[in-house]
């Protein structure tokens, strides 16, 4: 008797079991399902080869052109850095099995550390898994109830989950707005300590913060100096230390927060640099300092020889801007709409999420490796392809992607009839139809109500029976 209830139980609960997960599996296909009707799903694309600037991909045959890495200066799989990393690794093995503060500090994780301070003219630095882990860490540790945070609306989605696991007061200023910053300075007197937060380089626009302007307000009201340098520590600036260098306001940015894994190596890491008491706290308190595991000997011998380059030339730096300026004037004068200032990171502004990713898979059989980015990476409607500059790309290299983005809008393959006829159905998709139709063209060509091109059908069945015409420029 006893036996057959526990046994009833005991399948009672399998049943609860069983329909909880059911219920689990459902929930989540039809989150997933949303995600690709959105046409927001990101593939991942597999990587046969080395980083670089040419790289092989799976089930794509011959070598493709990289422009999507954020490998700046291209030392990813320079020599000498892959060297030092070997040395590392021979030296001080694969790892520490241990956080910092038990017995997972090595002699070549203070001497990155202080030669990252000396690098960005600070008193101190201290080392993070990521610079993820760097902005999670740091707000938490520094800010009390008491003080306040002033964010620029658009910071990398890492400062902005730092932001919320701190208790301080909390204020959002328009992008880049510097009467809507002050404003919010203003608001934010009555506390304590007052931190202005921004990226000095916006990772999805290529848009530099005007750092004069934000450390002139927060001098003026008694706040404090936050920057995230990821996108450009290594290359902005005369010798590469960033923002503040470029701006000439290294003397004004009270803490810097950056990462070893874009210009740097590559590899992994981050850090916090800043005033030497600030960075004793993290040491005692920033959380995902104190339960993370100590970087890899391997991943700190990269670091350190990529920053031992740097500092000792650094004309490597010096041609990022004339390849920069060289891959946005000709998309320009092509007809593309490229969003940012002169920053190798050049978004190819789109705006609807089919089309960034129908282009991307497109570019990869022009040989071109780029990568639609959209909702929720980006705000809805401002999709695009980020195409990103590196001191290693040749001058050839980078025409060759120019010319990549116009063939494919003066001879890319319209879909069949049948395809065409199964979209015009749906009105979801028709700003996206108008979209892919001018992607096909640059927007230099002109709209013509003709409802044929040569022998085609209108292409994608435009809603408006217009089609494009090569012919029809001006």
């Amino acid at each position: 008797m006893w036996s057959g209830c526990a046994l009833r139980a005991a399948l009672s609960r399998g049943h609860r079991a069983h329909s909880a997960l059911a219920q689990l599996r459902g929930i989540l296909e039809k989150e997933l399902e949303g995600i690709r009707e959105a046409g927001t799903w990101k593939s991942e694309r597999v990587i046969t080869s080395r980083q670089g600037p040419r790289i092989h991909v799976e089930n794509v045959s011959g070598g493709i052109l990289n422009f999507c890495a954020n490998n700046y200066l291209g030392l990813c799989s320079h020599p000498e850095v892959i060297q030092a990393g070997l040395q590392a690794l021979e030296e001080f093995g694969a790892g520490l099995s241990s956080v910092r503060f038990i017995c997972g500090t090595q002699s070549i994780h203070k001497d990155l550390e202080a030669k990252l301070a000396r690098f960005h003219q600070r008193e101190d630095a201290i080392l993070y898994p990521s610079c993820f882990d760097a902005n999670a860490g740091l707000f938490e540790a520094l800010l009390t109830p008491e003080d306040a945070v002033v964010s620029d609306e658009l910071n990398h989605a890492s400062i902005i989950d730092g932001i919320r696991l701190c208790k301080a007061h909390k204020y959002r200023y328009r992008h880049l707005d510097m009467a809507d910053l002050e404003a919010k300075l203003q608001e934010a007197q009555k506390h304590r300590l007052r931190l202005v937060a921004t990226d000095g380089a916006f990772s999805m626009d290529g848009d530099i913060a005007p750092l004069k302007e934000i450390c002139l307000l927060a001098s003026r009201y008694g706040a404090l100096v936050f920057v995230d340098e990821c996108h450009a520590t290594g290359f902005l600036g005369a010798t590469g230390r960033g923002t503040d260098e470029l701006l000439g306001m290294m003397d004004q940015v009270t803490i810097i927060n950056s990462t070893l894994g874009k210009a740097l190596g590559g590899a992994s890491g981050g850090y916090t640099t800043g005033p030497r008491a600030l960075i004793s706290l993290l040491r005692q308190r920033s959380r995902p300092y104190l339960f993370s595991n100590s970087l890899p000997p391997a991943v700190v011998g990269c670091a350190s020889k990529a920053l031992d380059l740097l500092m000792e030339n650094n004309a490597i730096v010096q041609s990022m801007a004339t390849k920069t300026q060289r891959f946005r004037s000709k998309m320009e004068a092509a007809g593309f709409t490229i969003s940012g200032a002169n920053h190798p990171i050049c978004p190819v502004m789109l705006g609807d999420a089919r089309l960034a990713s129908c282009m991307a898979d497109d570019m990869l059989k022009r040989g071109i490796f780029v990568i639609g980015f959209s909702y929720p990476v980006v705000p809805k409607g401002k999709a695009r392809i980020r195409v990103q500059i590196s001191a290693v790309h040749s001058e050839e290299d980078i025409d060759r992607c120019v010319d990549a983005f116009v063939e494919g809008g003066t001879t890319g393959q319209p879909p069949s009839q049948e395809g065409a006829q199964d979209q015009a159905g749906s009105s979801a998709q028709s700003q996206g139809d108008h979209l892919i139709a001018r992607w096909l063209m640059p927007r230099t060509f002109r709209w013509t109500t003709q409802g044929v091109w040569g022998q085609w059908p209108c292409l994608w069945s435009l809603p408006s029976s217009s089609c494009w015409a090569p012919w029809a420029t001006g």
